[in-house]
């Protein structure tokens, strides 16, 4: 097989560990793939904004793939790509959101969207992003008025049973026209059905002019699946979703266990040179 020339990684749960920090040793390995000549970029949920950080410390080459791939941005945060939902299934979408007991949160341009500021978990995405969402109801017109141009619906919640209903509720509502998926237990990300990790994995193939075997794909998460399939080593985080773990080639330490750069140090270097092959992989 050929070796390995590109490392796609995701962010929250893998590339930083669960207090939300860069650690020395992940910046270090990423020091290392480009010593080896391996590319390394990064997909998030994260809007563009909230991977300015990671941006600036780490590099990445481009494109970097916000939203899922909802917006495919360079290192300055302009967008190169941006798929957006269709603007009629918003509104339908949010609503079975709330049946279901979830809130819905939208992304639209630079801004995030909210219905309430006290709501669950809007602190702790407020610290993972670094800027502070918007009200709703502050806007004229309200949820109809931000219908167009919308990068991402979150539908957040911590009832487990909530969050798998809702789930399969919009994946049979509207499988042709959205790509829906956990990309954290209380979160459920609903993005174009082109936003997906799987689509930034082929992009990004593609703009280095790659085969997916000289691919590597690193993550935690259900949403992280849909990249595994078009890389030739995929690899799963100690702390992945179990469905992560059966997907996935290789399983590396948790992400509070520098899991990332042991995966680079033992699952990447080694195949950076044609290695692969001899490693029986």
């Amino acid at each position: 097989m050929p070796p390995i020339r590109l490392l796609l990684s995701d962010v929250d749960g893998t590339l930083i560990n669960s207090r939300k920090e860069l650690t020395a040793a992940t910046v270090e390995a990423v020091a290392k793939l480009r010593a080896h000549g391996v590319l390394f970029a990064i997909t998030s949920g994260r809007p563009p904004r909230g991977m300015r950080q990671l941006v600036d410390a780490l590099a990445p080459d481009v494109p970097v793939g916000a939203f899922n791939g909802g917006m495919l941005v360079d290192r300055t945060l302009n967008a190169l790509v941006t798929h957006t939902i269709e603007a009629d299934l918003v509104v339908p979408i949010c609503k079975m959101m709330n049946e279901f007991g979830l809130d819905a949160w939208l992304y639209r341009g630079a801004d995030w969207y909210v219905p309430d500021l006290e709501g669950a978990h809007v602190a702790r995405e407020i610290a993972t992003v670094n800027f502070e969402p918007r009200l709703l109801s502050s806007v004229a017109g309200g949820l109809s008025a931000l219908k167009d141009g919308v990068a991402k619906i979150v539908g957040v919640t911590d009832d487990s049973g909530a969050m798998a209903a809702a789930n399969r509720a919009v994946y049979d509502t509207f499988c042709d026209d959205v790509t829906a998926a956990t990309s954290q237990p209380y979160y459920l990300d609903v993005t174009h059905p082109n936003a997906n990790k799987g689509a930034v994995a082929q992009y990004v193939g593609k703009h280095y002019e790659l085969d997916p075997a000289e691919i590597a794909t690193i993550g935690d998460m259900p949403n992280d699946v849909l990249m595994f399939a078009h890389s030739g080593l995929s690899i799963a985080m100690g702390n992945a979703d179990p469905q992560v773990k059966r997907a996935a080639r290789r399983i590396t330490a948790s992400n509070d266990e520098d899991g990332f750069a042991k995966a680079v140090d033992e699952l990447i270097l080694p195949h950076a040179n044609g290695a692969f092959a001899a490693a029986g992989l």
